[in-house]
Protein backbone atom coordinates (compact mmCIF):
# COMPACT_ATOMS: atom_id res chain seq x y z
CA UNK A 1 0.00 0.00 0.00
CA UNK A 2 1.74 3.61 -1.01
CA UNK A 3 1.09 6.50 0.78
CA UNK A 4 0.51 9.53 -0.80
CA UNK A 5 2.39 12.85 1.39
CA UNK A 6 0.11 15.61 1.04
CA UNK A 7 2.06 17.47 -1.01
CA UNK A 8 2.28 14.83 -3.62
CA UNK A 9 -1.34 14.90 -3.58
CA UNK A 10 -1.67 18.43 -4.02
CA UNK A 11 0.77 18.14 -7.05
CA UNK A 12 -1.19 15.37 -8.57
CA UNK A 13 -4.70 17.21 -8.02
CA UNK A 14 -2.93 20.14 -9.86
CA UNK A 15 -2.01 18.05 -12.68
CA UNK A 16 -5.65 16.72 -13.16
CA UNK A 17 -6.88 20.37 -12.73
CA UNK A 18 -4.46 21.35 -15.93
CA UNK A 19 -5.70 18.58 -17.71
CA UNK A 20 -9.03 19.39 -17.87
CA UNK A 21 -8.49 23.24 -18.11
CA UNK A 22 -6.59 22.25 -20.96
CA UNK A 23 -9.37 19.87 -22.24
CA UNK A 24 -11.88 22.47 -21.92
CA UNK A 25 -9.87 25.12 -23.41
CA UNK A 26 -9.71 22.92 -26.60
CA UNK A 27 -13.62 22.43 -27.23
CA UNK A 28 -14.31 25.57 -26.40
CA UNK A 29 -11.95 26.63 -28.92
CA UNK A 30 -13.36 23.65 -31.26
CA UNK A 31 -17.11 24.94 -30.64
CA UNK A 32 -15.83 28.13 -32.24
CA UNK A 33 -16.57 29.85 -28.94
CA UNK A 34 -14.66 32.31 -26.66
CA UNK A 35 -14.52 32.48 -22.81
CA UNK A 36 -16.89 35.00 -22.29
CA UNK A 37 -19.86 33.23 -24.43
CA UNK A 38 -18.95 29.93 -22.60
CA UNK A 39 -19.09 31.39 -19.25
CA UNK A 40 -22.59 33.11 -20.27
CA UNK A 41 -23.73 30.00 -21.82
CA UNK A 42 -22.78 28.33 -18.53
CA UNK A 43 -24.14 31.19 -16.06
CA UNK A 44 -20.30 32.11 -14.80
CA UNK A 45 -18.08 34.46 -15.02
CA UNK A 46 -15.63 34.57 -17.42
CA UNK A 47 -12.78 34.96 -15.02
CA UNK A 48 -13.93 31.67 -13.60
CA UNK A 49 -13.69 30.23 -17.17
CA UNK A 50 -10.54 31.40 -17.37
CA UNK A 51 -9.18 30.39 -13.95
CA UNK A 52 -10.48 26.88 -14.80
CA UNK A 53 -8.55 26.47 -18.41
CA UNK A 54 -5.59 27.31 -16.98
CA UNK A 55 -5.82 24.94 -14.09
CA UNK A 56 -5.39 27.35 -11.25
CA UNK A 57 -9.26 26.47 -10.48
CA UNK A 58 -10.06 23.07 -9.33
CA UNK A 59 -14.11 23.05 -10.09
CA UNK A 60 -17.23 21.06 -9.02
CA UNK A 61 -18.46 18.26 -10.94
CA UNK A 62 -21.26 20.80 -10.78
CA UNK A 63 -19.41 23.04 -12.73
CA UNK A 64 -17.79 20.72 -14.85
CA UNK A 65 -21.33 19.48 -16.00
CA UNK A 66 -22.68 23.05 -17.07
CA UNK A 67 -19.37 23.27 -18.58
CA UNK A 68 -20.23 20.07 -20.62
CA UNK A 69 -23.72 20.66 -21.30
CA UNK A 70 -22.63 24.44 -22.74
CA UNK A 71 -20.17 22.57 -24.95
CA UNK A 72 -22.79 19.95 -26.00
CA UNK A 73 -20.35 17.00 -24.34
CA UNK A 74 -21.14 14.64 -21.78
CA UNK A 75 -18.90 13.69 -18.69
CA UNK A 76 -18.05 9.46 -18.60
CA UNK A 77 -16.49 8.52 -15.30
CA UNK A 78 -14.32 5.48 -16.08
Amino acid sequence: MAIVTSSRKEATMNEVAKQIGQRIQELRKEAGMTQTQLAEKCGMAQPNIARIEAGTYATSIDVLSRIAEALGKRIELV
